[in-house]
């Protein structure tokens, strides 16, 4: 971010990481500046119509309005500059990042898989090829599915939460959710896109600085959205290399935590206190209608019934 974007830097707006950031960044700071001179601009103009108009110099209301044309030349520019900054920069700007995809035999690419409240991902091995996955293998130990017959999957990568990539080279995460709708956003990268059960959707991005970047979940994925954080590592060629290869030789010995599995301070699954039990549900407090039994005596029988039934 260089010392122009002054704006940017005030909200907050992380460091750029990657290649294409710094045309986000010029697009995000342009919009900021043309916003900040609208409301300079219209809080004059405000400022200077109560003055111009108070009621002490103008006792009797005028009805014939403003007869200037300036007032339309104002909103003409406004309008015009809007549709050079949509049609001009954001458009086509969009439409390269989700129509120009790098080559596959250039990136590195990875599956990326939701699930409340973590990220999984998954890496071809040596041979280059992803193994067979399959929603009916998905258990607490084998989180993504993956067919373990498959001669592909042996030498697959699976890691949860943390993701190595390598510098100045192109990446392609595919992402898909086993449960709900998540967002797999990189702030630094300047990427964001939604994960959605039952597709898989591409997005990409090139890695200019090394570091460790947070992975977030932009969208609110339930009770335990807060924990549904990642990162990605950028590591050097040779630091990624060395990554890879103890990966290798760790393959398939790493589990996520199970779905069912509660963060740390979340209530637990159930009815809320207060609230009626949908029908059906069963009863789990004095189901049998017998008096509470006092600690240390036996449970008391149910009184009969006043029918004689």
């Amino acid at each position: 971010m260089n010392s122009l974007a002054v704006i940017n830097e005030l909200i907050g707006l992380p460091p750029n990481a990657s290649e294409h950031g710094y045309q986000i960044d010029h697009i995000i700071e342009f919009s900021h500046w043309f916003m900040a001179g609208l409301f300079v601009g219209w809080s004059a103009f405000f400022i200077y119509v109560l003055l111009r108009f108070r009621r002490s110099k103008h006792p009797v209301a005028d009805h014939e309005g403003v007869k200037s044309g300036i007032s339309t030349h104002l909103e003409f520019a406004v309008v015009l500059i809007e549709a050079v900054l949509l049609i001009g920069f954001a458009i086509p700007l969009w439409a390269k990042r989700v129509n120009s995809f790098p080559e596959d035999k250039d990136a590195i690419v990875v599956h990326a898989i939701g699930q409340q409240f973590n990220w999984s991902f998954h890496m071809p091995g040596p041979d280059g090829v992803f193994g067979r996955r399959d929603v009916s293998l998905v258990t607490t130990s084998n989180p993504i599915g993956l067919d373990s017959t498959d001669e592909a999957a042996r030498d697959d990568i699976f890691v949860v939460g943390e993701l190595h990539v390598p510098k100045d080279r192109p990446v392609i995460i595919e992402l898909s959710s086993k449960d709900v709708i998540h967002n797999f956003a990189l702030p630094h990268m300047r990427i964001a896109q939604d994960a959605i059960p039952g597709q898989i959707i591409p997005m990409w991005f090139k890695p200019i600085k090394t570091g460790n970047y947070e992975v977030v979940c932009g969208q609110l994925c339930g009770l335990g959205h807060y924990s549904m954080k990642g990162s990605v590592v950028v590591d050097e060629p040779a630091e990624y290399q060395a990554w890879l290869k103890e990966r290798v030789e760790l393959s398939g010995t790493q589990a996520a935590p199970p779905p069912t599995e509660r963060p740390p301070g979340e209530p637990p699954v159930g009815p809320t206190p207060g609230t009626v039990a949908p029908p059906g549900a069963p009863k789990t407090a004095n189901p049998s209608g017998a008096a509470d039994a006092k600690p240390g005596e036996p449970p008391k029988a149910p009184s009969p019934s006043p029918h004689g039934h």
